[in-house]
């Protein structure tokens, strides 16, 4: 009589009603303890299942002397029989263990596919909701719904007359009589600054006439900021956090979070084309013709005389931020994907991509026509992009500002084709959270200088008239300050 547990002559032998099978006392009561199941067939057993057999006292036998060849024979066949058992009952433990092992990994890549094609769907899903026609109209109700075709001949007929006014003119263009020079630029310092107005501010727009800022924030509410009073002279409310913000003569225009693009004034405009947030918003040279970007991956045109949207075109991408060519004639869309497209605007087909290698924060086409700035979400650097080049020829000056750039302005003298002045300089604006640098680029040296840096925090910049002031929004506080 063995122990089924110890292979041993048990002391006190007790055997399981459940199995028949001997144990030595102590070992199975112990088994039992944590267990609560027989070790040989997996039953449930208790120790009042046990059943105490009686038998003579068992006497150890003495171990083998192992002098001589015979009981060195016994001992090893023993011990062969011994290790063929427990190599036996190893194979049989690795062969359940793979068959657990398949099934789990089975089950897994089942489970898997099944994610991978719910995954799918889903894509698919959101995708074909990007793509859903919106209506867009006006505040009354009226919509109409618009298609990724180019724009009506009215509209496309006056892109093309801009353009060529504007081209024909912009080589012979002299800089403006009175505009600032690299002097008057050195100087800039505060002159103004308003309370705190607009928290979670992202973008400026100053009117024309240099008096008024449009602004916005987080909390849906634009405000026309007057300079000369140093106050809000007009409140709006735009119904979602504000993305970004132009002037349409005096009527403010402004995008938000929930996909609207609203436009003030006699008549309000509310345009829902977006399928998500609009990111931004430029407004075409002519005047006539406003853009809108979102995650949508699209851009939209609208009519502003109209009041209605015109074409929709998709990406394959989400948009960030949007500009046109000061001639008109293209339209450029920064991505998520670090692609900047550019688009012919009368018929939307994509004319050229340049890669910024980063989610674009921020782009702006200079006034000579050849050049655009661009920076990437969350970089130090300005690469300024030759519009006539393909590719990592493209890069005509990467500006290492120092800190963090969110936006990016140049002023209007950029004309590097300006015959009767050969030393004519252009300024670019970059500012960030750590403050604002304006560069220079001189055309007599072809090179950049650092004109004046100043610890100004500033979420987004823009140029006053004859580029004599610099007016900044902090978003942390939506402090307005006009630097001259």
């Amino acid at each position: 009589m063995l122990c089924s547990i110890s292979g041993e002559a048990p002391q006190h032998p007790v055997a399981s009603s459940k199995s028949g099978n001997v144990y030595e006392k102590r070992l199975i009561e112990q088994y039992i303890s944590e267990n609560h199941k027989d070790p040989v067939n997996g039953e449930e057993l208790e120790v009042t299942d046990l059943i105490d057999l009686k038998s003579a006292r068992i006497v150890t036998p003495r171990p083998p002397t192992l002098t001589s060849i015979p009981s060195l024979l016994t001992t090893f066949q023993n011990e062969w029989d011994a290790l063929a058992l427990e190599s036996f009952k190893l194979r049989q433990q690795l062969n359940q263990t793979r068959q657990e092992l398949t099934t789990a990994l089975y089950q897994q890549d089942a489970a898997i596919r099944v994610i991978a094609k719910l995954t799918r769907e889903r894509d698919e899903a959101r995708d074909a909701l990007s793509k859903v026609t919106v209506g867009a109209g006006a505040s009354n109700g009226d919509a109409m719904q618009i298609d990724s075709q180019g724009l009506p001949e009215e509209l496309a007929a006056k892109v093309d007359a801009t353009q060529e006014k504007l081209s024909k003119s912009r080589r012979k263009r002299p800089v403006p009589q009175g505009w600032a020079d690299t002097e008057a630029v050195e100087k800039f310092n505060i002159t103004t600054a308003s309370k705190p107005l607009y928290p979670g501010a992202s973008a400026i727009a100053v009117d024309e006439a240099g008096e008024l800022v449009l602004s916005g924030g987080s909390d849906g509410i634009a405000s026309v900021y007057s300079i000369a009073d140093n106050k809000v002279q007009q409140t709006l409310e735009a119904g979602a956090a504000i993305t970004d913000a132009v002037w349409y003569g005096s009527q403010p225009v402004v995008s938000t979070s929930s996909g609207t693009v609203k436009v003030f004034g006699d008549g309000e405009i509310t345009f829902t084309s977006h399928a998500g947030k609009a990111n931004g918003l430029a407004l075409h040279p002519s005047g006539d013709i406003l853009a809108s970007v979102g995650v949508d991956k699209s851009f939209v045109l609208y009519d502003l005389q109209a009041g209605k949207a015109v074409t929709q075109i998709y990406t394959d991408s989400e948009l960030t931020t949007a500009a046109f060519h000061p001639d008109g004639h293209l339209f450029a869309a920064g991505g998520a994907d670090g692609q900047i497209k550019l688009f012919h605007v009368n018929t939307g087909e994509n004319a050229a991509n340049f890669d910024l290698g980063g989610s674009v924060q921020d782009l702006a086409f200079s006034e000579n026509g050849i050049w655009f700035a661009a920076v990437a979400r969350g970089s130090p650097n300005v690469v300024i992009f030759d519009l006539r080049k393909e590719g990592k020829a493209a890069e005509a000056k990467v500006l290492e500002i120092g800190g963090q750039v969110d936006s990016l302005r140049w002023d209007y003298s950029g004309d590097l084709g300006h015959q009767t002045n050969p030393d004519t300089a252009q300024f670019l604006a970059a500012s960030g959270p750590g403050g604002f640098t304006i560069s220079q680029y001189t055309k007599a040296s072809k090179k950049w200088d650092n004109v004046i840096s100043l610890a100004v925090p500033a979420t987004a910049v823009a140029w006053g008239p004859e580029a004599k002031t610099l007016v900044t929004v902090n978003g942390k506080d939506g402090v307005v300050t006009v630097l001259g």
